[in-house]
């Protein structure tokens, strides 16, 4: 298993835009690219190199999604940040109510200074 892996990676070094997640065209690819005389070997080689790349390509997808995940949920934190401190900063305005001493009382607080 040694020798697939590590003939996999030489080829996968030089030659890597070549291979793809197909198993067909990543052995047409390494008849391209290099000589194996041995059909099972070629074989091996196109099979770890095609399950290595799906392999590649299924990590990055989960990355990506992790990385989507991660701003989506900063996200929500920073809309609940900005709810929050609308919240605290509006305050509940109050209509101020001024009353205004009438006629009567005016003359009737003057009547009652006037006695004392």
């Amino acid at each position: 298993m040694d020798r697939i892996k590590r003939l996999s990676y030489e080829v996968l070094d030089e030659h890597k835009s070549k291979f793809g997640e197909d198993f067909v065209d990543n052995k047409k690819a390494l008849d391209q690219v290099s000589i194996v005389r041995s059909k099972g070997l070629k074989n091996e080689i196109a099979g770890y190199i095609t399950k290595f790349i799906k392999k590649e390509i299924r990590e990055e997808k989960a990355k990506q999604a992790r990385i989507e995940a991660s701003k989506a949920e900063q996200q929500t934190e920073e809309q609940s940040e900005i709810e929050l401190t609308e919240d605290t900063t509006t305050t509940e305005e109050v209509p101020e109510t001024v009353i205004e001493a009438t006629s009567e009382e005016e003359s009737s607080e003057i009547t009652e200074e006037k006695t004392e």
